[in-house]
């Protein structure tokens, strides 16, 4: 009888590489088919590297490790991060441990409604012109409907016209044409240009204007994704730190990133460590999901934190975190990449709001790992303890040594090549 799902994994941390790879596929139910993915360097050959992008010389490798103890909406899900900072695995891992106790996160999206762009020029009356065009929607979007039949077939395509006029450019008055489009479990880029390329003549004629720009855009805010959690005040205690000075700590940090974007800056920098690291992950394109998130965070004219958090009526911690994520789970890399689409059956998703609803949580433990530390102890106690790992093995400790010299140098409170050198030439002549 097989074994039922779960991300509680005893002990992961001190397992090696392959058992770790062995017990994850087990708890996964993933086969030896889908693990031997994961036992290619980089996942991915140069012969299919060479059909991805131009001019290919190799294969530019990052860690991706597994996420543990993630309850989403009452599903366990193992997470696959690809990131090269350490603390950021075992941060999100530890905080999806805490949120867990109490019930773990609950997440929820928007249908996977994208926007494109149809940019008009050299009109004598904009306002004219967005009448004309409304007046001709129906017909519209079912041109827009002929560039992706399939899709349409499965319940997506366009869904609406929205008509916004900038008065004042640096190219003068402009009309700018919004077309609505369901892309279901796409991220979508394909379908929406093409379907803008398909209206742009008929709303050149409609307007009498010129038709320049036609493209998606990246702040997809009709494609949101919610999460939230709240973590019990026994839970957040360590050390010589209370719970409550904890909890009311990182709310106090919170405030500090949504009045201020200096901080706000690095702030959602530390929740989108876990979300890209999720995105790349699963081979869609962190670069949208930065640009969407980062123009969301500032819709209010002042740059803010993408989260929240408050004090709970019983006293707890509780957390929000919305943000756009355009993601695919068909398409692009994440068919073409042989490690996404292992990385997708780990995680156990078909649908993109499902792994939409999976990464805002992610990103959500990610932030409370690292409010937690600056709240408490500060971010680099347990940053420069992994970060002492690096330093040996930059200063060449191999195997055992490696853990033997980053040990010394964290008790000796120096992280530096020139004390790792030291301490490995001592190693090497016991």
């Amino acid at each position: 009888m097989p074994r039922a799902r779960t991300s509680r994994i005893a002990g992961f941390y001190n397992l090696s590489l392959p058992e770790r790879l062995e017990q994850a596929a087990i708890a996964a139910g993933l086969d030896d088919e889908w693990t031997a993915m994961y036992r290619v360097a980089g996942g991915l050959e140069p012969g299919q590297a060479e059909h991805m992008i131009e001019n290919v010389v190799g294969i530019f490798g990052l860690p991706l490790g597994i996420a543990t103890n993630f309850l989403i909406n009452g599903v366990e899900r193992l997470i696959p991060m690809v990131i090269e900072e350490p603390s950021v695995v075992a941060g999100a891992s530890y905080m999806a441990k805490l949120a867990r106790a109490s019930g773990g996160f609950l997440a929820e999206s928007d249908p996977s409604e994208m926007i494109g762009q149809i940019q008009v020029l050299d009109l004598p009356d904009p306002n004219q012109a967005a009448e004309r065009i409304l007046a001709q929607e129906d017909a519209l979007l079912a041109q827009a409907n002929l560039a992706d039949e399939t899709l349409v077939s499965l319940g997506g395509g366009a869904r609406s016209i929205e008509i916004r006029i900038l008065e004042q450019t640096a190219a003068g008055p402009m009309l700018i044409v919004h077309l609505i489009f369901d892309t279901l479990d796409a991220m979508g880029a394909n379908s929406v240009n093409t379907a803008l390329e398909k209206l742009a003549p008929s709303i050149a004629q409609l307007t009498g204007g010129r038709t320049q720009l036609r493209i998606l855009s990246n702040l997809a805010d009709r494609r949101l994704a919610r999460a939230r959690c709240q973590v019990a005040v026994k839970s957040l205690a360590f050390d010589e730190f209370p719970g409550e000075q904890v909890r009311d700590g990182i709310i106090e940090a919170w405030a500090f990133a949504d009045a201020d974007p200096y901080r706000a800056a690095t702030h959602n920098k530390g929740i989108m460590n876990g979300v890209d690291a999720v995105v790349v992950a699963t081979g869609n394109d962190w670069r949208a999901v930065e640009a969407g998130a980062h123009a969301f965070a500032a819709r209010s004219s002042r740059y803010r934190s993408l989260s929240t958090w408050s004090l709970g009526k019983q006293g707890q911690l509780e957390g929000t975190l919305e943000l756009p994520l355009a993601l695919g789970t068909i398409g692009g890399a994440t068919r073409v990449h042989p490690l996404a689409r292992a990385n997708l059956a780990l995680l156990g998703v078909q649908h993109a709001r499902e792994l939409a609803e999976i990464v805002a949580a992610v990103g959500l433990a990610q932030n409370l790992a690292a409010l937690r530390a600056l709240a408490s102890e500060g971010i680099q106690r347990g940053h420069m303890e992994l970060h002492a790992r690096q330093v040996a093995i930059a200063a060449g400790a191999e195997g055992e040594l490696i853990e033997r010299v980053a040990r010394q140098m964290v008790a000796s409170d120096k992280i530096n090549l020139e004390a790792a050198g030291e301490f490995l030439r001592a190693e090497e002549a016991c």
